[in-house]
């Protein structure tokens, strides 16, 4: 908004050219979401703990720990990360820019869904929410239209193409399939990171990092210059994306002030559909999504891991894992909370470089 607005005025009044600069309305944003997370989390964490009294119900086939530990903490936090990380992105990013809406548009359609979810947990205190073949069905019509619209603005010879990391000429023209692709894309990281949300902070501090990776990546995508230099497949129009994930990473820090351990809020389905789905939005656009794999890696081990552990129980009735998803099984080994999500960090980091490290080497 503020770009549409002052940019035009740049021959007038010099100091308006600023905005013309995605570092800059990046950087804004960033602090924008942060500020905003602090002046109204407090307000809204009272109102949830008021409105939600015992808070989240607490699984009572996790870990028994879990159940003194997190009992009573509110949840729906996630709308704090959305209000912030809608509100950055509208005031600093270009509005004339379809890929924008598209990533907003998944953002909020699976926030939406998530709060439905939260929301009859809380109501009728019980673990189960939204039916999961509705919640998955809604999750597909919501990735359906945003891929639909990214499919629209992509240049031609972009729209339907694959990138491959470390090979910088090859495009897989996946035609027809690539909208179910990007679905599948969307609603995959979206849940992925539903998977990892299950201590105080662990999910919130790899989004940042995801995040900040493909604010990066976003921005060298948009930038000719950059492109061709780093021999990758340019998208014009991109690099506003940078702008909605510096939101995303100043959202995610102001919350993580609240998350904590030992939380003050958890941020429930309401956020985590809304992050993952949100991340799976701009690698379809930035056409990183095999290297949102590498960089979300941490969202991919905790659901590989869930996957492993029910097909071995299915198959043989042994687990390969102490509880599952991962972090779990580390906690039933004697880690303690603060160290598993430090490490997990750690290895969030880890993967983001190496992800990172695509864009060179090609």
């Amino acid at each position: 908004m503020l770009f549409n607005l002052l940019f035009p005025l740049a021959d007038e009044i010099g100091v308006f050219n600023l905005f013309r600069y995605l570092t800059f309305r990046t950087g804004g944003a960033v602090i924008t979401a942060l500020v905003i997370s602090f002046a109204f989390g407090p307000a809204l964490i009272r109102t949830l703990r008021a409105r939600q009294g015992k808070g989240q119900p607490i699984r009572d086939d996790g870990p028994k720990s879990h159940l003194l530990t997190k009992q009573g903490t509110p949840t729906m936090g996630g709308a704090l990360i959305l209000m912030a990380l809608s509100i950055s992105t509208l005031l600093w990013a270009d509005l004339t820019n379809a890929y924008v809406w598209a990533v907003l548009l998944v953002t909020a359609g699976f926030g939406a869904i998530g709060f439905a979810d939260d929301y009859l947990k809380v109501s009728r205190r019980n673990v189960r929410g939204v039916p999961g073949r509705i919640k998955l069905g809604c999750e597909l019509l919501v990735a359906t239209a945003a891929a639909l619209l990214i499919l629209w603005a992509a240049p031609e010879r972009l729209s339907t193409g694959l990138a491959v990391p470390f090979l910088k000429a090859v495009l897989l023209d996946l035609g027809w399939l690539f909208a179910p692709f990007a679905v599948l894309v969307m609603v995959g990281a979206s849940n992925a990171v539903n998977l990892t949300d299950g201590l105080d902070g662990l999910a919130i501090g790899p989004v940042i990092i995801t995040a900040l990776a493909f604010a990066l990546i976003a921005y060298l995508v948009g930038n000719a210059v950059f492109a061709n230099y780093l021999q990758i497949h340019g998208v014009p129009g991109a690099g506003e994306l940078a702008v909605f994930c510096g939101a995303l990473a100043g959202a995610g820090l102001g919350f993580l002030w609240f998350n904590a351990p030992p939380a003050m809020v958890f941020m429930g389905d309401t956020g985590s559909l809304a992050l993952g789905g949100g991340l799976g939005g701009v690698a379809v656009v930035t056409k990183h999504e095999l290297v949102l794999v590498v960089i979300g890696g941490l969202f991919v081990l905790e659901t590989v891991s869930v996957i492993v552990q029910i097909a071995s129980y299915k198959l043989t009735g042994r687990r390969v894992f102490r509880m599952a998803p991962l972090h779990h099984h580390f906690e039933q080994k004697g880690w303690a909370e603060p160290t598993v999500v430090i490490r997990f960090w750690i290895i969030a980091v880890i993967l983001a470089l190496v992800g990172l490290a695509t864009l060179k080497l090609r």
